[in-house]
């Protein structure tokens, strides 16, 4: 005859009892979950924006590199860049005078004459002005004579030879 030892069965209640609480989670175990994710969050989260930042500077490279080359003809052409002391390329004006491209989404674009010769133009500034998106605080600048300048990056006033993209120096 099978006889059950009274100490097993009373050791195999209590852990059966030990498994049935054991299902969930402790509240240390959910504190520290909740800190690691912080802390990883609280390092992504500017990485990734800074990521995005970078990626939408290069519509005001691109623009100011396309409307130097259209300058650059427009003078061939004329042999000015304008007359007027407040407008760019404003004789015989061709379509991109208004400095707005199709692919604008994150800059505004300004051109400023220079360098006045016996009535007309002979130098320009185009100004590119971060204004949506991560791009806002960049102001990035290309002159008549090719020189690429940046006048504010992230907020803060810079005076940089070169484009700035990606940390403080060219």
């Amino acid at each position: 005859m099978l006889s059950i030892d009274p100490t097993a069965k009373a050791a195999s209640a209590a852990s059966a009892e030990r498994r049935a609480r054991s299902r969930g989670f402790t509240l240390i175990e959910v504190m520290i979950t909740v800190a690691i994710v912080a802390i990883l969050s609280g390092i992504a989260m500017p990485a990734y924006f800074d990521y995005v930042r970078r990626g939408q500077l290069p519509e005001a490279f691109g623009n100011l590199a396309d409307f130097r080359i259209k300058m650059e003809q427009y003078y061939q052409d004329n042999r000015s860049y304008g007359t007027s002391s407040t407008v760019c390329a404003n004789v015989n004006t061709p379509a991109w005078a208004n400095f707005v491209p199709s692919n604008q989404k994150y800059f505004t674009y300004t051109c400023t004459p220079s360098n006045l010769v016996t009535g007309t133009y002979q130098g320009y500034t185009i100004t590119a002005t971060g204004s949506s998106g991560r791009a806002v605080g960049h102001v990035y600048t290309i002159s008549s004579a090719n020189a690429q300048a940046t006048t504010t990056y992230k907020g803060s006033t810079v005076t940089k030879g070169c484009w700035l993209s990606k940390g403080n120096e060219c």
